[in-house]
């Protein structure tokens, strides 16, 4: 039996929300990176520009990070390969937990002279121990250190967050 702490509605809603304040805060920008940290990250980020593309009137582009979890701060890659200078980039994770893979997945924009850089986390546990800080936030919660929380996703939906 899970725990849920999130149904699919609720987290429609929660992502409607966080669109809706991308898009206010980020009025007169002409473009916007959502970039996703792999897996689930992506999926979020794609949900956001689909829900994005009706109140933002810049360009939206999603990309993929993939941060080696296993050698943290291994190898980092992305999915498109250009310059960042002048473009809001959004950092798009499921959950956020102690901060340091947004922290890692921060790094292939540092090279550049991005205007912005964001973060948002569909769940945002308080237990950072890097200087990290979501900007946007669907759901804060407080765990033990003992606690998991997990994000379900289904293809292109995501379904559910439950803790364990």
């Amino acid at each position: 039996m899970k725990n849920y702490i999130l149904t699919q509605e609720q987290i429609a809603k929660k992502l409607q929300r966080m669109a809706f304040e991308i898009a206010e805060r980020n009025t007169g920008e002409e473009q916007l990176v959502l970039a996703g940290i792999r897996e689930n990250g992506v999926v979020i980020a794609r949900k956001l520009k689909q829900l994005l593309s009706t109140t933002f009137k810049g360009h939206i582009e999603v990309m993929d990070i993939a941060v080696d979890d296993k050698r943290r701060p291994g190898k980092i890659t992305v999915s498109i390969s250009k310059n960042f200078d002048d473009a809001v980039v959004i950092v798009v994770d499921d959950v956020a937990n102690s901060g340091k893979t947004m922290l890692y997945a921060l790094k292939p924009f540092l090279q550049d002279q991005p205007k912005k850089i964001q973060t948002l986390a569909l769940v945002d546990r308080t237990h950072k121990t890097f200087p990290v800080h979501t900007d946007y936030v669907g759901y804060a919660v407080a765990t033990t250190l003992q606690e998991h929380i997990f994000v379900e996703v289904e293809g292109e939906n995501i379904t559910g967050a439950w803790l364990e």
